[in-house]
């Protein structure tokens, strides 16, 4: 029951509480610190307060869902006078071939939970929303179950011994 608790606060409860995203890692290009299969919990930051080191997700082309997880290893600016982020999956050999704008950047990383990406993967990203309520009230359902069976169970043990 606790793992099940714990597993619920780490995975739905804090997530959307804080209006963070979540993305699994699927490629080898952060395999120091995150294998693929890791589900990464990822917290809306001020493009300003990006700093060198912190690892971001950023969407790679406009109006797509492709997103990308790398360190950010260094900054830039365009012509307009525009910061820029340059980024490095820490496992590639070079930094990432287009800088990333502000616009771009999803979340920096909140924390990461090693090889739980495999199982919200299975579930399917287009549906993850609903499949993460099914699993809150899955987990309360069962938590509420658990306390009233425990009750039920310590009152039938209290009858007996009140008649005798």
């Amino acid at each position: 029951m606790l793992i099940a608790l714990f597993a619920a606060v780490v995975l739905i409860v804090i997530p959307l509480a804080t209006g963070s995203q979540t993305y699994t890692i699927l490629t080898k290009s952060m395999v120091q610190k995150f294998p693929p299969g890791t589900f990464m919990v990822m917290k809306p930051a001020p493009f300003d307060e990006l700093k060198y080191g912190d690892v971001i997700t950023f969407q790679l082309y406009s109006g797509r869902p492709d997103v990308e997880t790398h360190r950010i290893v260094g900054f830039g600016a365009t012509q307009q006078g525009e910061k820029t982020l340059i980024t490095k999956g820490d496992n590639n050999g070079a930094n990432d071939p287009e800088p990333v704008r502000a616009i771009q950047v999803k979340g920096k990383l909140f924390y990461a939970v090693p090889y739980v990406g495999y199982v919200a993967n299975a579930l399917g990203n287009s549906d993850r929303g609903t499949w993460t309520i099914v699993a809150a009230v899955g987990l309360i359902g069962y938590g509420a179950f658990t306390v009233f069976k425990s009750l039920r169970r310590s009152r039938n043990r209290a009858t007996p011994a009140e008649v005798e």
